[in-house]
């Protein structure tokens, strides 16, 4: 554990007791902070006051008198669609709000020695990304963590020490509170409509996450271009044509002399004031599937390079590489019929990226829409023979697919397995690619992939 440091002998609010919110009042207390701990829900309160936490409710009148900062928990909502009232009471007495990734960063530069950190957000990928980045320094033999949105809590972590390197997935609703965020490389996969709730809309979305590479600066940014939001970004970073601190990733010839790294026709190639560095075939590699992991290998290149790793061990790294569970996943053939989990595609993005990665496609999709409709999905969906679709909302989902594929609604996973693999010819890919959250019929995207998994399991039976 992180002990957070700055707040010895002070009184701390946590608000949200889930993974990171109980391991930031364990951490604020092994810091020297009192800390006072709250959950709207009986099941949090219970766990802390478990562990010895004072119980304090913030809304109460009073209660934040004398507290330095509250410390919420990602999922709250502080600013939209409407603030918590315990952070609006928080704000009204001018307590500081933070969360767990602003305790992490604020607590780096106490101590002799300081580790690197790489910082990974965007809408789609920063997952894979994330995870294939630590696989790439751990197989280089670097002492690495994989934490945050991610693996572990950040605070979790022992206290690290100056060789090592710690790689951390944030999500927009960690970017956006966190009062401290100082990596020394920060990447940014991608933008697509995400999340519009939680930020009043598309601007706030980017806005977000455009903090992780304003709120101090990294020494150096890996930057995905396909975007306007991107190109801006990469623009406002440079200070010159050619600067070293920023790396643009993209699927297009690299225009300029700066620093790029490009996935084009299934080829991985660095290229460096107008001169390529490093060329990779990816096309051969099982655990990156598909043009959207060419870009996220693109981000990986360009991470493990700003931390001075060679092409070679990249390479090596990547090869290697087994994959994320429920992220383009292969978990089974059966009579030459390839079975996907990507029940982490979500949102109509990530689901057009998992289309575009296998050629005959039996798709199960559906689940809770997201805002901005399934339009964007109709120019890609010509590989799809037929669409298995699922949820509560399975017939509105299937009139949202047009008329240019044929559609079964299933309503569940096990109906929607049993007909693909029914359907389901030699050489074609059964894939769940959602374009939906879950959270109509599972907790998480995990559940759902797990239930996909064991529903194909079972075809063997």
């Amino acid at each position: 554990m992180i002990p957070v440091q700055g707040y010895d002998g002070a009184t701390v609010a946590v608000l949200g007791l889930g993974r990171s919110g109980l391991t930031a009042a364990r951490a604020l207390r092994a810091g020297g902070a009192h800390v006072l701990a709250w959950d709207d829900g009986a099941k949090g309160r219970e766990a802390a006051e478990a562990e010895g936490f004072e119980l304090r409710d913030p809304t109460a009148p009073g209660a934040l008198d004398g507290v330095a900062t509250l410390v919420t928990s990602p999922g709250i909502p502080h600013l939209y669609p409407a603030p918590h009232p315990a952070i609006a009471a928080a704000w009204r007495a001018g307590v500081a709000v933070d969360n767990d990734i602003g305790l992490f960063f604020r607590s780096l530069g106490w101590g002799d020695t300081a580790p690197r950190v790489v910082a990974i957000t965007g809408s789609n990928g920063k997952s894979t990304t994330s995870a294939l980045l630590h696989h790439i320094l751990v197989q280089a033999g670097k002492r690495a963590h994989l934490a945050g949105n991610i693996g572990r809590g950040v605070l979790d972590l022992d206290p690290p020490e100056e060789d090592e390197i710690i790689v951390l997935e944030l999500s927009s609703y960690q970017t956006e509170l966190a009062r401290s965020l100082t990596p020394d490389v920060a990447v940014f996969t991608n933008l697509s409509p995400d999340h519009l709730d939680r930020h009043a809309g598309f601007g706030g979305y980017f806005a977000a996450k455009r903090r992780l590479f304003a709120e101090g600066g990294p020494d150096r940014a890996v930057i995905g271009v396909e975007e306007n939001e991107g190109l801006f970004l990469a623009n406002q970073l440079q200070e010159a044509t050619v600067d070293d601190r920023v790396i643009r990733v993209s699927s297009s010839k690299p225009e300029g002399p700066g620093w790029s790294v490009t996935a084009r026709k299934g080829w991985l190639a660095e290229t460096r004031k107008g001169r390529q560095l490093a060329s990779v075939d990816l096309r051969g590699i099982a655990g990156l599937p598909g043009r959207h992991n060419h870009q996220n290998a693109c981000c990986a290149w360009g991470a493990a390079r700003a931390l001075g790793l060679g092409p070679r061990e990249i390479e090596a790294g990547l090869r290697s590489y087994p994959g994320l569970p429920h992220r383009s996943q292969r978990i089974a053939e059966r009579g030459g019929v390839a079975f996907v989990n990507d029940s982490k595609a979500t949102n109509v993005d990530a689901a057009v990226q998992a289309l575009q990665a296998f050629e005959r496609i039996r798709w199960i999709c559906g689940g809770l829409q997201k805002e901005g409709g399934l339009d964007a999905l109709h120019r890609h969906l010509h590989r799809v023979v037929k669409a298995y679709v699922i949820g509560r909302e399975a017939p509105s989902f299937a009139l949202g697919l047009g008329p240019g594929v044929e559609v079964e609604i299933c309503g569940d996973m096990a109906t929607a397995v049993a007909a693909a693999a029914r359907d389901a010819q030699p050489g074609e890919t059964v894939l769940l690619a959602p374009a939906a959250a879950s959270f109509d019929q599972y907790d998480s995207f995990e559940r759902r992939g797990e239930d996909f998994a064991a529903r194909v399991a079972a075809l063997a039976g």
